[in-house]
C-alpha cells in the first residue's frame, strides 16, 4: 500500500508513518520545516523528504491513500491536488480506526493525565510481555516509536485527544475511534480557540462517551464533578467502573502506595498521578491483568517523557521539567512536587506558551494554580502574543489573574535565564512547566547547576 503523509514532521504523524514503514507500506511525505527529533528519526528509517516544501507533483493517481496532518493548512497545494484526483484523504485519527476497525480499541481520554495513564498501562502490558498496538503521546522506555500497528495483535490502545482531526475535518480526534473500553480522567477548559465556552468544550467528552460502542466499558475519575455527572447522565448502554486516589502516604520523599499486600513504594507521585494509576489498574483489568500483576508492574514505572521529568539531582535539591501548561495540570504538578519534598523551597516556573493561556480572558483561569510553591515564576513572550494574533497582555494583567503577589514576571528569554543561573539551588525542588522551551532555555545546562 502506498501512503502520503502531509505534514509528516509532527509529532504524531512521523512516527505513525514509521509505524507504517515497519509495517511493510511504501511511505513518501512532505512538510515545509521539520524539527527534531522527528527530522533525524524520519532520516533513520530513510523517510525524510529530500526537500522542505509542498510538491503538487508527488501527488499521483497511483497513491492508495493521502494523510492530512494539522500542521498543513485548507489550501496546502499537496491536498488541492489530491482533492482533484479524487484520493482518498484521511486525518491521522480517521485512519488509525481504519486499521483497527477489528481490534478491541481501548481508548483514554480527558483534559489531564491521557498520555500518563496510556503510558502507564503500556509499561504494564509491555513487563508482562502481553503485546498490543498503540499510539501514545510521549516517548517511553522501552518502545522505539509512539505508534505501533500489527495485523495479528487483539487490543489497540490509543491516547484519546480532544482537539481537531485535521484542517479539513473539524471533529474532535476521539469522536473517529468508537473505543470497546474508554476512560476520561477529568474535563478542565483547555483549547479555547476551538472551544469557545466550557459548556461547548464539555460537550466533546459527552459525545466521546456516547461514542462507546453498545455494551462497551467506561472507566472514569468519580472525583472530577464534571466526569461524574457525564457518566451518571449518559443513556448509552455500557458498563461503568469508578475509580479514585487511592491511599498512600509520603516519607522521605519517597511516595509508599498501600495495596493488598501492604505498602509499596512507587516511582512516580501526588495525587494526580495517584489517580491516573488507579485509572491505568482498571484498564489493565479489563485487558486481562491481575491486580497483583498490575502492581508488581507499575512499582517501577518512572513516568512518561516530559510529565514530571527528573532531569537532575544533587544531595540536596532536585529539578523537573514538565509538559504541564493548562490551569489544572499547573496547580497538580505544583501540588505534587510540594507535597513530595515538603522540607525543600519549590520554585515553580511555568511559560505561558499556549493560544489559551495567552487570553486575556482566559488567564483568569489560572487563579491559585502556583499558590503551593514558595517561589512562582511566569515566562512569557510578547512575541508569540503578536505571532498568535492577540490581545497584549501585560504583567499585571498575570500578577492578578494568578492572585499572587509575589508572582516573578519575565517577557525577556536571556533574563530568566539569568535568574535561573544566579540561583541558589540549595535544598530545593525546581520544576519547570512548559509546552515549549522558555525562549531557548538549554535544559542540559540546567543539569550543570545542581
Amino acid at each position: 500500500m502506498r501512503v502520503h503523509f502531509i505534514a509528516i514532521g509532527g509529532s504524531a504523524m512521523h512516527n505513525l508513518a514509521i509505524a507504517l514503514h515497519q509495517k511493510g507500506y511504501q511511505i513518501t511525505g512532505s512538510d515545509d520545516t521539520i524539527f527534531e527529533p522527528s527530522k533525524s528519526r524520519l532520516d533513520r528509517y530513510g523517510l525524510l523528504p529530500a526537500k522542505f516544501g509542498w510538491f503538487p507533483e508527488k501527488i499521483t493517481t497511483d497513491l492508495d491513500a493521502i494523510i492530512l496532518g494539522m500542521h498543513a493548512k485548507g489550501d496546502n497545494a499537496e491536498l488541492c491536488k489530491a482533492e482533484e484526483l479524487g484520493l482518498t484523504i484521511y486525518s491521522y485519527p480517521e485512519f488509525l480506526y481504519e486499521q483497527s476497525k477489528n481490534k478491541t480499541r481501548v481508548v483514554i481520554g480527558g483534559s489531564h493525565g491521557k498520555t500518563t495513564i496510556t503510558s502507564m498501562i503500556l509499561h504494564v502490558l509491555h513487563y508482562h510481555e502481553k503485546e498490543v498496538d498503540y499510539m501514545v503521546g510521549a516517548q517511553l522506555e522501552g518502545f522505539d516509536t509512539m505508534v505501533h500497528l500489527t495485523k495479528e495483535n487483539d487490543f489497540i490502545i490509543l491516547e484519546g485527544d480532544e482537539y481537531l482531526s485535521s484542517p479539513i475535518d473539524r471533529r474532535p480526534k476521539f469522536h473517529l475511534y468508537q473505543p470497546n473500553i474508554a476512560l476520561v480522567s477529568g474535563i478542565a477548559w483547555d483549547h479555547i480557540n476551538v472551544f469557545p465556552t466550557f459548556d461547548n468544550y464539555v460537550d466533546q467528552f459527552r459525545v466521546f462517551v456516547d461514542s462507546i460502542v453498545n455494551g462497551g466499558a467506561l472507566v472514569y475519575n468519580e472525583e472530577d464533578e464534571e466526569v461524574k455527572k457525564l457518566a451518571e447522565a449518559t443513556q448509552n448502554p455500557i458498563r461503568k467502573f469508578p475509580y479514585r486516589i487511592p491511599e498512600y502516604r509520603v516519607e522521605n520523599g519517597e511516595t509508599l502506595l498501600q495495596t493488598p499486600e501492604g505498602e509499596m513504594p512507587i516511582e512516580v507521585f501526588g495525587a494526580h498521578n495517584l489517580s491516573n494509576l488507579a485509572g491505568a489498574k482498571w484498564i489493565c483489568q479489563h485487558m486481562g491483568i491481575d491486580e497483583d500483576d498490575f502492581y508488581e508492574a507499575i512499582a517501577s514505572f518512572k513516568g512518561a517523557s516530559k510529565r514530571l521529568e527528573k532531569i537532575a539531582e544533587n544531595s540536596t535539591s532536585i529539578a523537573y521539567k514538565d509538559f504541564a501548561h493548562s490551569p489544572s495540570k499547573v496547580s497538580a504538578t505544583t501540588k505534587a512536587v510540594k507535597e513530595q519534598y515538603q522540607d525543600r523551597k519549590v520554585i515553580a516556573c511555568l511559560e505561558l506558551h499556549t493560544y489559551s493561556s495567552l487570553n486575556a480572558e482566559f488567564l483568569q483561569e489560572y487563579n491559585g494554580a502556583l499558590d503551593a510553591a514558595d517561589e512562582a515564576v511566569v515566562f512569557y513572550s510578547p512575541h508569540a502574543v503578536k505571532i498568535k494574533q492577540l490581545e497584549e497582555v501585560s504583567a499585571s494583567q498575570i500578577e492578578e489573574a494568578f492572585s499572587r503577589d509575589d508572582l516573578i514576571i519575565y517577557t525577556n528569554p536571556e533574563e530568566f535565564q539569568r535568574y535561573l543561573k544566579k540561583k541558589e539551588f540549595s535544598n530545593t525542588a525546581l520544576v519547570l512547566m512548559s509546552s515549549g522551551n522558555y525562549g531557548g532555555l538549554d535544559f542540559d545546562e540546567v543539569k550543570s547547576w545542581f
